[in-house]
């Protein structure tokens, strides 16, 4: 069984290129995660290319080995690092986690 995590955000951005450089930012930092955190299986992190007015700007999606692995992830320091760097960037955000059969 994997365990799933989804996260999307929508981020600030007074204009095209603002917003471009946060969505950037955002993707560069979750991406450099890959081989740091211990049971991450799988990490991909997608960028809206509907711009309808309800979407979100940017979606991580990732799977885990456990649910323990997914809980560690939460406060393993390179993820707080990363949640601190952008923190500021972020003006909603949705979760979902969930066991995969």
């Amino acid at each position: 069984m994997t365990f799933k995590h989804i996260v999307m955000w929508n981020l600030r951005g007074d204009s095209a290129e603002e917003k471009a450089r946060a969505i950037h930012l955002v993707r560069g930092k979750f991406e450099a995660l890959r081989g740091q955190i211990p049971g991450l299986l799988h990490l991909e992190v997608g960028v809206d290319l509907s711009h309808a007015d309800y979407a979100c700007d940017v979606v991580l999606y990732s799977e885990f080995d456990s649910q323990e692995s997914l809980a560690s992830y939460a406060t393993h320091p390179a993820h707080l690092r990363v949640r601190e760097e952008i923190g500021d960037l972020r003006i909603a955000r949705h979760q979902v986690d969930y066991a995969a059969h």
